[in-house]
């Protein structure tokens, strides 16, 4: 028994903060985990901007509406799900993710809350639990799972080495050179196969 676990920005969509800066002006918001592990950080990081600008959650949501899948991203979680369970695990925010939930045909996702003020300043965010991709595979281990889990950046590889079998995907360079034995992917074809050899217990784990 299965449980397919995957990253969402970078993965499947594009990244929500990198989009906004370019639609904001803002370079400094195009800093992402795959540029600082520590997301408690990053995300104060990324606050003490949007104040500084005056920006709030209706203008992420609005640059999040025109956020696509990447190209092939729902086609291959269409073809996954069909085979088997999948979970997305994200440290992304309820507020952003429903949209693009929605063009992705509603798959299942763990993610956090954004804390919000009646005028929409984002004041502060929620997180599920610490280590929440790490700490959710574990208990889906711990009920009976074997997963299997696929990201791009450092706050995947909890989720990714915790798990049977594991793979970078999209991930940068430095990730890649740093973790040599996680064998790493760029399209979702390679990816896809490996999850279904990995499932079928022959080549789980192994670069191609």
């Amino acid at each position: 028994m299965y449980i397919i676990c995957l990253d969402m920005e970078g993965v499947l969509v594009p990244e929500i903060w990198i989009a906004f800066a370019e639609a904001s002006g803002i370079p400094e918001l195009k800093r992402t985990t795959r540029d600082e592990p520590d997301y408690n950080k990053l995300m104060q990081y990324r606050l003490d901007i949007l104040r500084e600008h005056g920006l709030g959650l209706k203008e992420i949501q609005e640059t999040i509406a025109t956020i696509d899948p990447l190209p092939g991203a729902k086609e291959f979680l269409d073809e996954l799900r069909a085979e088997t369970q999948v979970i997305i695990l994200s440290d992304t925010f309820e507020q952003f993710a429903k949209p693009l939930m929605k063009k992705l045909g509603w798959p299942t996702i763990f993610c956090n809350t954004l804390e919000v003020a009646p005028d929409g300043a984002i004041t502060g965010f929620r997180m599920r639990c610490p280590q929440s991709k790490l700490t959710t595979v574990k208990a889906l281990q711990s009920a009976g799972f074997q997963t299997i889990a696929s990201g791009d950046s450092y706050n995947d590889l909890g989720m990714i080495q915790a798990s049977k079998a594991g793979f970078l995907f999209k991930s940068t360079d430095k990730i890649k050179a740093d973790y040599p034995d996680i064998p790493a992917y760029e399209e979702f074809g390679d990816l896809l196969a490996a999850i279904r050899r990995a499932m079928e217990g022959s080549g789980a784990g192994e670069a191609e």
